[in-house]
Formats: C-alpha cells, structure tokens, sequence
C-alpha cells in the first residue's frame, strides 16, 4: 500500500470512528433527555477549573455562539447550569454548573465509564498507550499554528 493510501485511510478510519464513538456513546446517554451537544456542554463545564465564558463553551465544541446560546438557554430552564456576570467585565457572561447540574455530570460519567470499559476492554494495554500517544500527538500537531 502507498504510503498516501495509507495516510488517507486513516485521516478516514480517525474521522469515522470519532463520529461512530460519540453516537454510540450518545445512544447510551440518551436516557438523560440530553443531547450530544448538551452532555458534552456539561462535560466541558465539570472539568473546568473556573465558569466557562460561552465564547469559550462554543469553541470547545466546535460550534457558533447562536448555537450555544440557545443550548445554554434550554440548560438553564432545565436547572442544570447558571449564568452569571463576570466580575472585570459585565459583557461577559460566565457558565456553571448547578448543583443538579453536577449530578447529572456524576451519571454522564458513570455512563461514560461503563461504555469505555466494555468497548476497550479487549485491547492490549501497551497498544492502547500507544494509539493514545499517537493521537495526544497528531492532535498538537493539528493545534500548531500555521497553514
């Protein structure tokens, strides 16, 4: 096979199984009464280290600030996240999660938890370290700056 081939295949096979992972995962949180987008917002907010702004929420995932705003709007209804004004600049609005919000966080990951186990279970450890190193890696590589 050529090494372009190969390239080929496997920006593919990386695109099709990221696609396949989150609606497979998907599937399986779709008891929460959430979508895609709205337990990966939750995610990202759990794991921050301080409220996300929404321009920020909307670059983690890859969407655009309309969009976010009205998943926001429907969380907040939902009690599961808040809002707030940021202390240096009162354009800023900031996001949290509530209370409610970090229990529904508690059984995404459960969930999560259960779905990894059971679809890497069979892998070998080593070549699971491995396609973890060459993914950290390609994917810094997709960060850098430049053309």
């Amino acid at each position: 096979m050529q090494l372009d081939q190969l390239q080929q295949d496997f920006a593919l096979a990386l695109h099709d199984t990221a696609r396949a992972w989150r609606h497979a995962l998907d599937r399986r949180l779709k008891g929460l009464g959430l979508s895609q987008a709205s337990w990966m917002s939750i995610a990202y907010l759990a794991k921050a280290r301080e409220p996300l702004m929404q321009t920020e929420l909307a670059h983690c995932l890859s969407v655009e600030q309309p969009t976010v705003v009205a998943m926001l709007d429907r969380l907040q209804r939902a009690g599961l996240i808040r809002r707030e004004v940021d202390p240096h600049d009162r354009r800023i609005r900031r996001v949290r999660l509530t209370s409610e919000g970090a229990e529904v966080y508690a059984e995404v990951r459960r969930v999560a938890r259960a779905f990894r186990q059971e679809k890497l279970r069979d892998l070998d450890v080593e070549m699971l370290r491995q396609m973890t190193e060459l993914l950290h890696d390609l994917q810094h590589r997709l960060e850098e700056p430049g053309p």
